[in-house]
């Protein structure tokens, strides 16, 4: 027997875009779940809200033309746990999203209403990142947060113009998202997709365009960890990083697949894989990538954030049929938010796999991948000559990302510390000179290289070995410069 709705009309909610429905529509979810849950049905109007409470048994379902509208004023907000949300739910069973409406946070004009807080000094100097001249993310809302929630869907939504994180999903399990599209270019840190420390993830048919990282897998706790995650058939548009594990890597990662991604005017990683704060990552399956006009590649890191406790381990990573193009510039100059500049001259930097002195990333397999670049890395804008590469710094203790080491030696791959890794079916091409190598190696182990293309390249040296040992190069079929 199908569930009983409950209309938020009949509670009292007004469809004009003014009158504030929280009591309404919070009513109408407490009758459905007294009841024993049912269907809170929002229909076609525009509904002004503060933070609602989804409980459990309970649908929240948008019709095509409904319109879930955030207020404005931060005073409207609730926190459950750990940030400001809203539409929130702690510790509930079988809560939904769906439908085609559209859930509104109006985050750019929330964000700064809530910035002129702090300057007439109603919020105190916690309430602001000063390197960064912003309000911190703690006191900017969310669209949703479930946190420690169990069988959970949201599907055909829209969820657009949040203040913060779009939606995060913290110390969860059994959860859906399908056909999902984000669209969220209004302010800082507007991640498309947040999962942190879930189990049993489902990521299907999406549709992203956020104002940072698309979607980004998490474990704030030491105790917990992500795992059994599956990311298929999404497209994503960021100004940071498409997919990301990271940055806050306590626990780690196990158990992903994401395959059949498409990714598109991206500023920093199609791909950007991360343990740096203690925490295991492994078992990894990237299959079917196709990325345009994006800034890297693959970047790959192993990292020690914490100093506190020992070194993560990163292992057992394949990535396999990806196709991606860099551009010469920047690929986010239509954003509204962009990706901050670097404040140091570079030429276009190469995917990179690093590991840490002693502690390396292990056994990762790259096969069937092809990256074009534009080249013009020329050695007067920026130099990384190969008597250097002793003086590449570690940076163990840093913000992961593919620029941190500053200009690298190579145009293609650069490999650092890592144990077991084998590159099948590489095709790398340049559309025009560079001052650099294809590849540079140190302080690599084990290394496969099976049949590697180099277009675009006339050095005679296209592989560079520098302390690595156990090296296996049979690159018979490869075309170079071609």
């Amino acid at each position: 027997m199908q569930a009983k709705d409950y209309n938020i009309l009949a509670y009292g909610a007004k469809a004009d875009g003014k009158t504030m429905n929280t009591t309404a529509i919070q009513s109408a979810i407490d009758a459905a779940y007294k009841n024993g849950g049912g269907r809170v049905l929002m229909p076609e109007g525009i509904f002004l809200t503060g933070s609602i409470i989804l409980k459990s048994n309970v649908e929240l379902h948008l019709e095509e033309k409904a319109v879930l509208l955030g207020s404005n004023n931060r005073d409207h907000y609730l926190k459950l746990n750990r940030w400001l949300a809203l539409i929130l739910a702690d510790n509930q069973n079988n809560i939904f999203i769906t439908g085609k409406g559209k859930i509104d946070g109006q985050g750019r004009r929330l964000a700064l209403n809530i910035d002129s807080l702090f300057y007439i000094g109603q919020l105190d100097s916690a309430s602001y990142n000063f390197a960064d001249k912003r309000l911190s993310h703690l006191v900017r809302p969310q669209l949703i947060e479930f946190v420690q929630c169990k069988n959970i869907v949201v599907k055909n939504v829209t969820l657009m113009n949040a203040a913060c994180w779009v939606q995060t999903y913290d110390q969860c399990s059994n959860i859906l998202l399908d056909s999902v599209t984000v669209n969220s270019d209004a302010y800082w840190n507007n991640d498309g997709i947040d999962i942190q420390d879930c189990h049993n993830v489902r990521i299907t048919n999406c549709n992203i365009n956020s104002a940072d990282d698309g979607i980004c897998l998490k474990s704030q706790s030491a105790e917990h960890n992500c795992d059994s995650i599956y990311i298929a058939n999404c497209t994503v548009r960021s100004s940071a990083s498409a997919i990301k594990f990271g940055t806050v890597s306590h626990g780690g990662f196990k158990n992903v697949t994401i395959q059949n991604i498409k990714i598109y005017d991206t500023f920093r990683s199609a791909i950007a894989i991360e343990c740096v704060d203690g925490g295991t990552l492994e078992n990894i399956l990237v299959d079917g990538v196709n990325a345009v006009n994006t800034g890297n590649a693959i970047f790959i890191r192993l990292g020690d954030r914490s100093k506190t406790r020992e070194p993560g381990l990163l292992k057992n990573v394949t990535i396999k049929n990806m196709k991606v193009k860099i551009p010469f510039g920047r690929p986010d100059t239509a954003y509204e938010i962009r990706g901050p500049e670097l404040p140091f001259f570079h030429n276009t930097f190469p995917s990179s796999i690093t590991g840490i002195p002693e502690h390396p990333v292990e056994n990762v397999t790259l096969e069937n991948i092809e990256i074009i670049y534009p080249g013009r890395g020329n050695d007067g804008l920026a130099n990384m000559p190969l008597s250097r590469l002793d003086g590449i710094p570690e940076k163990e203790a840093d913000y992961p990302e593919f620029s941190m080491f500053g200009e690298l030696p190579a145009w293609g791959f650069y490999v650092r510390h890592v144990d077991g890794i084998t590159m099948k079916n590489i095709k790398v091409s340049i559309a025009e000179t560079d001052y650099r190598p294809a590849f540079v190696f140190d302080d690599v182990k084990n290394l496969n290289i099976v049949s590697v293309i180099i277009i675009g390249d006339n050095k005679q040296k296209h592989f560079v070995l520098h302390n690595t040992q156990n090296v296996e190069i049979d690159n018979k079929e490869a075309v170079l410069n071609k």
